[in-house]
């Protein structure tokens, strides 16, 4: 018997009993018709979104963790497959204990960064199935777009399966440097000083814990008129400070471009800053 006869509306040539049926069918029976056939069409499953935590740290290269004193960093997750954006967001915080991160000896499973007030960024991810995705961090934000670095992890996440504590770790390399002397503002001598520090902030000065001794620092000028000099920046006794001169410029009133470079080749750390002078 078809579906149709078995709800006695299929109309039968010939047979007054079946529209005498049809016929009793009124509107009001269309509800119930509709839901009869919704049942008798096949069932889809849908998958359901799992809420999947994700914990990123962005940390300086032989350093410590990027946190709020130095602008802190954006990390950005995305789906690799697609591009789709699933979080973006702020790290903020401390930069971690200097002794669990810098002296002690690492523990395989060590919670070196997850400690009370260390910077970090946490999302909670909709996941429907197992996902492929990238993570992007930019740091520090508190420096000149040109003068941030980027680092990046592909991973795949499943559904529920939470990855925070420590979390995910992107380490960025290189060193901040920040040009004092000369400014913009006022007539260079030649005298070069510059604040050089980690990507975390973290200080850097002959014999401490990040030792300037090992480092390279110099500066570069290209006058306006294509000369090129070099001077080799010293410790200043300041902390994360370093400073240097050109003697042999036409000072003052000289103008071009001034970088200053370090270098620690043992650990593949490098940084620059630049300045635009006179002119």
């Amino acid at each position: 018997m078809s579906f149709g006869r078995w709800l006695g509306y299929e109309n039968r040539e010939g047979d007054p009993r079946a529209l005498r049926s049809a016929a009793r069918i009124g509107p009001g029976m269309a509800p119930m018709v509709l839901a009869l056939l919704w049942m008798a069409m096949p069932i889809v499953a849908v998958a359901q979104a799992v809420p999947t935590s994700i914990t990123v740290r962005v940390v300086a290269h032989d350093a410590k963790i990027i946190g709020s004193g130095v602008g802190g960093a954006v990390v950005s997750i995305r789906d690799a497959a697609n591009g789709e954006l699933l979080a973006r967001g702020h790290q903020e915080g401390g930069t971690g204990d200097t002794n669990l991160i810098m002296r002690e000896p690492w523990p395989r499973a060590g919670a070196r960064f997850d400690t009370d007030g260390a910077a970090g960024f946490t999302a909670s991810l909709d996941l429907q199935g197992p996902t492929v995705v990238e993570i992007l961090a930019e740091a520090p934000m508190g420096r000149p777009p040109e003068e941030r670095v980027r680092a990046s992890r592909t991973m795949l996440l499943l559904p529920g399966h939470h990855v925070v504590g420590v979390g995910v770790v992107l380490e960025l390399l290189g060193f901040s440097v920040e040009i004092l002397e000369p400014s913009t503002e006022t007539e260079w001598s030649g005298t070069v000083t510059a604040r050089i520090t980690m990507l975390c902030g973290c200080p850097t000065e002959p014999g401490g814990l990040w030792d300037s001794d090992r480092y390279t620092i110099w500066a570069e000028f290209v006058s306006a008129d294509g000369d090129r000099s070099r001077t080799d920046l010293r410790f200043t006794g300041e902390t994360s400070h370093f400073e240097g001169r050109f003697e042999g410029l036409s000072a003052p009133g000289a103008s071009g471009e001034l970088t200053v470079y370090v270098s620690d080749d043992e650990r593949g750390n490098f940084g620059m800053g630049r300045l635009t002078v006179g002119g």
